[in-house]
């Protein structure tokens, strides 16, 4: 008898260490769209490598979404990694809700283009035919994080051309602005690259034009709350590594060419 309990507290005691090893092997990835593309690639690659599970929370950077990543944090959603647009993730930092010195800078994106497939051909290659572009269209999408803001804010304005537009631009806020042009809502649309490419239906026109772009950056940060930050900082630092960068660049994102953030002066080039 005195054996048979002993063999079950064993068992009990293997049980609760099997549970806590299960544990210790599972991340949750708050990301935002821009770098999704790049995320849906890497992910499937990384769980295998390292023998983890990874739960994957979409969520804008910004905006008054209540998915919103810093909205998700602040209501107190558990996560161990925040994968997001730099200056979001700047103040997350400042608000100390990730670790200090865990941010990872990981890639660099530039504004794009699209107009529903078989639509007629649209240039926005130089500042003369972007403009045109955007006055002929009957109707422009943009989206409500950092892309967006500086199309609705900066871009309409240098082309000089913001009272003009300024009845037929709609902000489409948390799904991706290629799926309302995709539905004919919109005539064209611009985003971030890496955020247009994914979707069918339409056709990517190319990136704004060197002296308009804008571009954001994507960083990583552990969580401070996390459970598992050694996992989480790992996770980062693969993400950086130039193994998993080839995937970042096929998603339509650049490569990060500093590991300084980026600043706002540096966004416009």
């Amino acid at each position: 008898m005195k054996l048979k309990t002993m063999s079950l507290y064993a068992a009990l005691l293997f049980s609760v260490a099997g549970n806590a090893t299960a544990q210790a092997k599972e991340l949750t990835v708050m990301i935002s769209g821009g770098f999704k593309a790049a995320w849906d690639s890497l992910s499937p690659r990384f769980a295998q490598r390292e023998g983890i599970t990874l739960h994957s929370v979409a969520g804008p950077s910004m905006g008054k979404t209540p998915q919103a990543i810093p909205a998700r944090l602040a209501r107190g959603e558990p996560a161990d990694v925040v994968i997001m647009v730099g200056d979001a993730l700047s103040n997350l930092e400042k608000q100390g809700e990730t670790l200090p010195g865990s941010r990872v800078e990981l890639a660099d994106s530039r504004i794009g283009a699209v107009i529903k497939q078989g639509s007629a051909p649209v240039k926005i290659g130089s500042e003369n035919e972007l403009r045109s572009a955007l006055l002929n269209a009957r109707s422009i999408a943009y989206s409500d994080s950092a892309s967006g803001n500086y199309v609705s804010s900066q871009l309409f304005r240098r082309l000089g051309i913001e009272e003009q537009v300024k009845a037929k631009a709609v902000k489409v806020e948390r799904i991706p602005v290629a799926s309302e042009v995709a539905a004919g809502k919109y005539a064209i649309g611009f985003q971030q690259v890496s955020e247009l490419l994914p979707v069918a239906g339409v056709t990517f026109i190319g990136e704004l034009p060197e002296q308009l772009q804008y571009t954001t950056r994507f960083a990583g940060a552990v969580v401070r709350k996390s459970a598992q930050p050694d996992e989480a900082a790992k996770l980062l630092r693969w993400l950086a590594s130039p193994e998993a960068q080839q995937a970042v660049h096929a998603s339509g994102l650049h490569r990060v060419k500093t590991s300084k953030p980026v600043k706002v002066a540096d966004t416009v080039q």
